[in-house]
């Protein structure tokens, strides 16, 4: 199995008739899932998702591709293939066609409408085009076929992407359930002929690939969730992912079984299930979905709210139940289901969340206690299976973390796959194809692009470094006043420190040391403000590590008159 080098430099020029493969997300993590195909000068993209932040990453609201390897090439991207309309694959086109807003988007109905609601909010009327299984399209020099995969969110499509170097084929995201609650399968069929006709190069979703055997179907949750609606007392409510429209028909359908209105809760879930519903997606009963704001009206055991914030995300609706600091208050004898699975790296925030609701009374439905959702994720007893019908000359696996994607490449070499052809790769690895053979052959920039606000790209990993030292261990600032000529102390030192862990008052020790620091550089002739305050800074440091054992932020500040 080939893998990168740390010390890989950037690619070569691609060989005439090669295929360049890129990926600028979702390889060595779960999210902002991106790849980007080469072929004759030509671009064509495939998903442009975010990832979500993690605790060490405060203020942060969204990590996206890094797009520094291709933003002088804007002009040769043919397009923007989307494979389904889960944030993590959709989450980053506001940002990149912000750069160039005439990239044409390609997707299926469900998809672009998702997207399309999206760009609304920034302003971005775009280039579409709705593709559905078994279409072709020519997209530049790509030739693309589009294959039907079943998935947790309606009208996901694979991509099979034909150029005179070979046929890649992208599964996007998928699974084989045999029993889909919308009755669209993964069409092995198809998957069979491109076989028969040769994949060149499988990019594989790799997320599950490390869990033995087959996903269950979508179908056994519903027995689960009507005996959690049959002995709730109170008010019901769910987080789910505000795309997840399988999961949510589940429980409208629970909910009109037993006789409750359904609202929900957020932006998002409001404007995605109104999407769902409107294009049909999505059956709800005359009556069955009311306004947030009736429910006053309603007895508890009449009501089902459902909301985001299944992954413990700080500003969604139920950590915010949670913390007290939503208007629904969370009462001793409600029901609260959370139905996803855990997205590794969110585990803590999860189990924080549930502490909080139970904290406050509530029945906590999860995964670790009831069978309330089901990957939408190929396992690897599927992915055995899948291998065998497609027969890839060359396996790439994608979307994962590392461990993940040694899994999946383990899988492949099982089924005939040579180890030398299972090739590993991490965002910003360059792999070509090339007679039919697929190698890594250089690097390029992929890091985290962080949106703060309205800030893109701003905030820096030493940005993020201040932050969680200023949370973790505090600021103490210096004031100090020097004669400009001399050097000499005229006024101060002051010293104030907050979320420091140390009493003001203690600071009269280190006082001393600032001032004899300082006066012994003036003796020496040292004037210049920016030395002073590094000696104010040496100073202070070293007593609050010999006393105290903190590493505090300190800000001296020296102001010549």
């Amino acid at each position: 199995m080939s893998h990168p080098h740390p010390e890989l430099g950037p690619p070569p020029k691609l060989p005439e008739g090669g295929l360049r493969v890129t990926p600028l997300g979702g390889l060595g993590e779960i999210g902002r899932n991106m790849t980007v195909f080469e072929y004759g000068g030509r671009l064509l993209i495939v998903d442009c998702g975010v990832l979500f932040p993690e605790e060490e990453q405060p203020g942060v609201d969204l990590i996206l591709p890094d797009f520094t390897s291709i933003r002088d090439r804007l002009d040769d991207i043919d397009g923007i293939v989307l494979t389904h309309g889960h944030e993590d694959h959709i989450g980053g086109v506001p940002f990149l066609l912000r750069e160039k807003p005439d990239i044409p988007l390609i997707g299926s109905k469900l998809t672009l409408a998702l997207i399309e609601a999206k760009l609304q909010e920034h302003r971005i009327r775009p280039y579409t085009l709705e593709v559905e299984e078994g279409h072709r399209e020519r997209i530049g020099p790509f030739e693309c076929e589009f294959i039907a995969v079943n998935h947790s969110i309606p009208d996901a499509l694979a991509v099979a992407i034909r150029t005179p170097a070979g046929m890649a084929v992208h599964t996007g995201d998928f699974k084989m359930d045999q029993l889909p609650l919308d009755g669209r399968l993964t069409d092995l069929p198809a998957f069979a002929k491109l076989g028969e006709e040769g994949i060149d190069l499988l990019l594989v979703d790799s997320t599950n690939a490390e869990v033995p055997g087959f996903v269950p179907p979508e179908r056994d949750i519903s027995g689960v969730l009507r005996q959690v609606f049959g002995n709730a007392q109170k008010r019901i409510i769910v987080a789910s992912f505000a795309s997840h429209v399988h999961r949510i028909q589940q429980i409208l359908d629970a909910a009109h079984e037993y006789g409750r209105k359904v609202a929900f809760v957020g932006r998002s879930m409001v404007r995605n299930m109104g999407i769902a519903r409107d294009l049909g997606y999505l059956r709800v009963p005359t009556g069955l979905v009311v306004d947030v704001k009736t429910l006053d009206d309603l007895r508890d055991d009449e009501v089902v709210l459902v909301c985001t914030g299944s992954q413990g995300e700080p500003m969604a609706a139920l950590s915010r139940m949670a913390n007290r600091d939503h208007q629904i208050r969370i009462v001793e004898g409600d029901t609260v289901i959370l139905a996803s699975s855990l997205i590794p790296g969110n585990e803590n925030a999860v189990y924080r969340v549930i502490n909080g609701l139970t904290r406050w009374g509530a029945t906590v439905v999860h995964k670790g206690n009831a069978k309330v959702h089901v990957s939408g994720h190929a396992s690897a007893g599927e992915l055995l299976y899948f291998y065998n019908i497609c027969k890839p000359k060359n396996l790439m696996p994608v979307h994962g973390e590392w461990r993940h994607l040694r899994a999946n490449a383990e899988l492949g070499a099982l089924t005939g796959v040579p180890k030398n052809r299972c090739v590993i790769a991490e965002d910003g690895v360059v792999v070509d194809l090339v007679d039919g053979i697929a190698k890594i052959v250089g690097k390029v920039q992929a890091g985290y692009v962080y949106v703060d606000g309205l800030s893109v790209g701003d905030v820096t990993e030493t940005s993020l470094k201040d932050r969680r030292i200023l949370g973790d261990e505090g600021i103490i600032s210096i004031f100090v006043v020097v004669d400009s000529t001399t050097g000499k102390i005229v006024g101060g030192p002051h010293i104030q420190a907050r979320g420091s862990g140390i009493e003001d008052s203690a600071f009269s020790a280190v006082i001393p040391k600032i001032e004899d620091a300082l006066v012994k550089s003036a003796s020496d002739g040292v004037v210049d403000p920016h030395q002073l305050q590094q000696l104010a800074r040496r100073a202070v440091g070293k007593w609050v590590s010999d006393s105290y054992r903190r590493r505090p932020m300190i800000l001296p500040v020296v102001v010549e008159v």
